[in-house]
């Protein structure tokens, strides 16, 4: 299966939510604007990464591969793609909350944090307050 990996658009909203939704991930507030890059194979979105920016820290909002496109790097090159799409807008360090993929994103680099250390533009986002539960595991690297 040939992957290749875009900028991702209005029109992969729908799918972005079907995906996430179908890995148990949080849709309630995603919008279109959430959207950073998306994997694609046979004109199907396969895999879809999210952001949010906010100044100098952004936060990865909601990594996800369909079954049949896992363990064939996609994940990895999505995270890499919104990483140096990330420098390119300046931001400094990109945070995130996972309740069981922290093994996933150690090997990225990404280091667990006490939820008190995040900075208040991230504490303040609705995954931080109300979309993801007490016990996710924040994480966070610097660019």
């Amino acid at each position: 299966m040939t992957i290749s990996i875009r900028q991702a658009t209005r029109d992969d909203l729908s799918t972005a939510k079907t995906l996430l939704s179908d890995a148990g991930l949080p849709v309630d507030d995603l919008a279109a604007t959430h959207l950073a890059f998306v994997g694609i194979a046979e004109d199907d979105v396969v895999g879809v990464i999210g952001f949010e920016n906010h100044g100098r820290v952004g936060l990865l909002r909601s990594l996800v591969v369909a079954e049949d496109a896992r363990a064939s790097g996609l994940g990895r090159e999505l995270v890499a793609a919104l990483e140096a799409s990330a420098r390119e807008q300046g931001i400094d360090e990109i945070w995130l909350l996972t309740i069981d993929a922290d093994p996933f994103f150690a090997q990225l680099g990404y280091q667990i944090r006490g939820r008190s250390s995040a900075p208040p533009e991230i504490a303040g986002t609705a995954e931080f307050t109300a979309l993801c539960p007490g016990d996710a595991f924040l994480m966070c690297k610097a660019l």
